[in-house]
């Protein structure tokens, strides 16, 4: 068991250590893309928080990531620069509100009905955003001066993007990963393996989940915060429900219960995307990007059904395997020639 919590912790560090060299050993282009993944990466782990946690799977995840995108931008000055010690608390607050009501709602259901109700949800808050003026229309708004924090903080730049997003993604991660070993995250670990034997012994399982959904939904807020701050433009694709689905996949990827796995899976998942859009190895297939990712998908959770976390235990166990399969053979042909 220790030499497990090892590995995972070795994991860990040497993943964020190699975030935080990116930069020195990339051009704009990488760091723009890595900053995006980082920021898919959190909207991730606020999924995996009800999903892997809980047991509770949500397909409104973009609504969340997009309240908080659009309140970074709307909450905005066109003259000045806003300050991140209250814009960033808004678009998180702004995001973990409406969860708090869609969760208030919809914990009344169960399984697929608790599905549609928070995609309803999240169709709702996009037709909002896309049919009236709070939200630009279909063509979106755009977010002239970015947030500041004095004279520490500007995020004019890739590179001071960059780490502020993998600031924020370290402490996400931390965050909850303290959280899942306290008494809130046993509790819902129980919820998930049995509500029922939870109920029975005094446990309101329906404030824990209420909670859990609502904390999610604030983390997917901070997602979209950061989204709308590097890209300075928003629109309401962002709350669509293929990016629900999309992140579904990336922590079903990496491997459910797991955080390690919501980041494996959001970089394994958007570096795929990137490599079956590229032209230069695909010519025109290129234009047919999602059948070779979906293919891929498919093939890696066929192969690994406990996600990609699972791979380097699966070969360690095959290579055991094939050592004792020689030893015994070994042994087998020494014995032979004694006869």
């Amino acid at each position: 068991m220790t030499d497990k919590k090892n590995t995972k912790l070795t994991f860990v560090v040497l993943f964020f250590l190699s975030l935080a060299c990116f930069p020195w050993l990339s051009g704009n282009f990488g760091i723009d893309l890595m900053s995006k993944i980082m920021i898919y990466a959190i909207l991730a782990l606020s999924l995996e928080l009800i999903v892997g946690g809980a047991g509770l799977v949500c397909f409104g995840q973009a609504a969340f990531f997009g309240i908080g995108a659009y309140m970074a931008v709307r909450a905005s000055s066109d003259t000045e620069a806003a300050s991140l010690v209250w814009l960033l608390p808004a678009a998180v607050l702004a995001a973990g509100v409406y969860a708090f009501v869609v969760g208030s709602l919809s914990l009344r259901t169960k399984g697929a009905y608790f599905i549609m109700v928070t995609l309803a949800f999240a169709q709702m808050a996009y037709f909002v955003v896309h049919d009236t003026p709070l939200g630009g229309g279909s063509d979106g708004i755009y977010l002239n001066i970015k947030p500041v924090l004095g004279d520490l903080i500007h995020l004019d730049s890739p590179t001071s993007m960059y780490f502020f997003t993998l600031a924020c993604l370290f402490l996400v991660f931390v965050f909850l990963a303290v959280l899942l070993r306290s008494r809130f995250g046993r509790a819902l670990a129980g919820i998930r393996v049995n509500e029922q034997r939870m109920l029975a012994t005094g446990f309101s399982t329906y404030n824990y989940k209420l909670a859990a959904f609502t904390l999610s939904g604030a983390i997917a807020g901070l997602a979209g915060f950061l989204f709308a701050v590097k890209d300075g433009f928003v629109n309401p694709e962002m709350m669509s429900w293929h990016l629900s689905g999309a992140v579904l996949v990336m922590i079903i990827l990496g491997g459910l219960g797991h955080l390690r796995g919501a980041l494996v899976g959001a970089f394994a998942f958007a570096l795929l995307q990137e490599f079956f859009k590229s032209e230069s190895v695909f010519g025109e297939f290129a234009k047919h990007w999602h059948l070779g990712l979906g293919l891929t998908i498919i093939a890696t959770v066929a192969l690994l059904p406990n996600g990609l976390v699972s791979l380097p235990g699966q070969l360690k166990t095959r290579l055991i395997g094939l050592q004792s399969d020689d030893s015994e053979l070994s042994d087998l042909t020494i014995s032979k020639g004694k006869s």
